[in-house]
C-alpha cells in the first residue's frame, strides 16, 4: 500500500501535490485543512483518511474525527492533529498510544517535518510537517511511504516548491 501523507494545508491546496501522491493507494491528512472544499478535492482524486485539527470548522469536525485508529495492511495506525512526538507527547496522548500500541503514529499541528522512531512505546512517529502557506515554516513538505504487512519502508519526503 503506497500512502501520500500531507498535514496543515490550511486553505491551500498545492496543485503538485496531485502529481507527487498520482501512485498513492490512499491519502491520510493529518488535520488543519482549513476547508471542507479542499478535503473533498483530495478525496474525489485518491481515497482520504483524516483528522480535524484546531482550525477547522463545524463541517469538517462532522466529517473526520479527531483521532483516527485504523489499519493498513496489519499496521496499526493512530492520528491526530495534537499529538506532540516522541518524548513530548500532547496531554494524554501518549498513555492513548501506550493502551492502543499501534506501529505508526501520525500528527501535524507543529508545521515540523519530524520522524522519529519511538523505541520506548516500539511505534514509528511521522509529522509531514505543513503543505500549506500558513504560518512561520519555511519550507512546505508532505510525505510518501509504502507499507507492507507491519512494515514502513520507501519513506520519502517531498519539499514543495515556494509559490
Amino acid at each position: 500500500m503506497r500512502i501520500g501523507l500531507l498535514s496543515d494545508t490550511h486553505s491551500y491546496l498545492d496543485p503538485a501535490i496531485f502529481t507527487h501522491f498520482e501512485a498513492c493507494d490512499e491519502i491520510w491528512h493529518a488535520g488543519d485543512f482549513g476547508n471542507i472544499r479542499l478535503a473533498d478535492e483530495l478525496a474525489a482524486f485518491k481515497p482520504l483518511r483524516g483528522v480535524f485539527g484546531n482550525i477547522d470548522g463545524a463541517d469538517l469536525r462532522a466529517a473526520y474525527p479527531e483521532t483516527a485508529i485504523f489499519f493498513c495492511e496489519e499496521l496499526k495506525v493512530v492520528m491526530k492533529h495534537i499529538g506532540g512526538y516522541p518524548g513530548r507527547y500532547a496531554p494524554g496522548v501518549g498513555l492513548s498510544l501506550k493502551e492502543e500500541r499501534p506501529g505508526l503514529f501520525i500528527s501535524g499541528h507543529s508545521h515540523i517535518l519530524k520522524v522519529i522512531h519511538d523505541k520506548q512505546l516500539g511505534l514509528l512517529h511521522i509529522n509531514p510537517g505543513a503543505a500549506g502557506k500558513e504560518g512561520f515554516h519555511k519550507v512546505r513538505t508532505i510525505t510518501r511511504f509504502s507499507v507492507s504487512g507491519t512494515r514502513i519502508h520507501d519513506l520519502e519526503v517531498i519539499e514543495l516548491l515556494k509559490t
